[in-house]
């Protein structure tokens, strides 16, 4: 598909390149915020020189710190190419898919970092400071760390260096189609399994009174177990449907909006769930310091900004 330069003025800023333009700077200033941040580096002090804990965070952390770097530079990227296209009111094909590449690339490095804690989430697990070893694993750390990092670490750079290898002029665009679409469904499942896991996590560590007690956490709870569940499971049919397309016009994408849609409001709602109904006393339960404090894919809940131009586009 070439994207050219585009002269008429007046139909320049439709709804969908202003929402494209929005979600990048978003996912720009979210990234840069976790890496000026990086809250939760030096957390192996906390535990004994020699300790597995403290080796295991060490490495982790060195890690995500690599992955989050990468990702830093892939945002930069695309926000300076998002608001250049602006400027210029156009981008040429080859510069887009240049540009693209680099991008997705740093993606695919940020995800394979995530390989650390999924190995980790399979090893015996020692905690120094209560004085308890759990033996092989444990189900919580399993769920919450192990299996989605892991899935996370190999789906997704997989995938991503898939459609980067496909992307070029002079290649079909069938290839490059086929797997950003594996690709947006390993996101959905990526999301699904991270929050899901936490949520095991949190009621392992509060139990069920968790969720009976706060009417806000039972509905955050059906939504993030089942209703991205569900959303991942129709992101799979529809994969599949469209996977042998050969032209990316083909493509229906009111149902790809509908999809971005859906994702985004679960963040969104998550958001302002704690806005309007946090409190103090269910933060510390594992959830909410999750989701709000060490999700770097919160920049999402920006994505009905490109959803809903979708839906509506011929």
């Amino acid at each position: 598909m070439d994207v050219g330069k585009i002269s008429t003025q007046h139909s320049f800023y439709s709804p969908l390149k202003v929402g494209l333009l929005i979600v990048t700077i978003v996912f720009f200033m979210f990234t840069l915020h976790g890496l000026l941040t990086m809250e939760w580096w030096g957390e192996w002090e906390y535990f004994p020189e020699g300790s597995p804990t403290r080796f295991w965070i060490f490495i982790t952390d060195i890690s995500s710190a690599i992955g989050l770097v990468s990702r830093f530079l892939g945002s930069l990227v695309a926000a300076i190419s998002i608001v250049y296209y602006f400027i210029q009111k156009g981008l040429s094909t080859p510069a887009t898919l240049k540009l693209l590449k680099v991008i997705l690339v740093m993606e695919a490095i940020y995800w394979f970092t995530f390989i650390t804690s999924g190995i980790w989430g399979f090893t015996p697990v020692v905690d120094e400071l209560l004085g308890y070893s759990t033996g092989p694993f444990i189900p919580s750390f399993l769920i919450s760390t192990g299996i989605p990092c892991l899935f996370e670490a190999i789906a997704l750079p997989l995938s991503l260096l898939k459609v980067v290898s496909n992307l070029s002029p002079s290649k079909p665009q069938r290839g490059a189609i086929k797997w950003s679409l594996i690709a947006g469904t390993s996101f959905i499942f990526v999301w699904w399994l991270n929050n899901a896991g936490v949520w095991n996590y949190a009621l392992t560590l509060k139990g069920i009174e968790y969720l009976t007690a706060y009417p806000q956490n039972m509905v955050s709870f059906i939504f993030t177990v089942f209703g991205l569940l569900a959303l991942g499971l129709f992101t799979i049919y529809f994969s599949k449907k469209s996977i042998g397309t050969i032209k990316l016009e083909m493509i229906n994408f009111k149902t790809v909006g509908l999809i971005i849609t859906i994702a985004g409001f679960y963040f969104l709602w998550n958001y302002l769930n704690w806005i309007y109904f946090g409190k103090l006393e269910i933060w510390s339960g594992g959830w909410y310091a999750w989701f709000l404090g060490h999700n770097l894919d919160l920049w999402a809940l920006s994505l009905p900004l490109l959803g809903i131009p979708l839906l509506f586009k011929e």
